[in-house]
């Protein structure tokens, strides 16, 4: 019989998955949107939004400010705290005395 997983340990395995599945979906998004709308233009197919290269702009400067408001939202809401135990510096200190 094993025993039960720790809560901290179940926690960081969900929250890790999070992260790297918002990792992995952003990168391939960013890159295959740079490859796919950055090569092979003329400067006169060249547009600017907020005056980054329209390229730029969707492919990485949104990508970015996304994943920043997504890992705030994560680490606000769907992050939790979880109880680490009796601290134990506290009960060596109580056993010296």
């Amino acid at each position: 019989m094993t025993a039960p997983e720790n809560p901290l340990l179940i926690s960081a395995r969900r929250e890790a998955v999070v992260v790297l599945l918002m990792w992995l979906t952003t990168g391939v998004y960013s890159v295959g949107y740079c490859a796919w709308f950055g090569y092979g233009r003329t400067t006169a197919d060249l547009h600017f939004v907020l005056g980054f290269p329209d390229w730029i702009f969707w492919g990485v400067v949104v990508p970015w400010v996304t994943c920043a408001v997504i890992s705030l939202v994560i680490s606000n809401f769907y992050m939790t705290d979880e109880d680490m135990g009796a601290d134990h510096d506290a009960e060596t200190e109580a056993n010296r005395v």
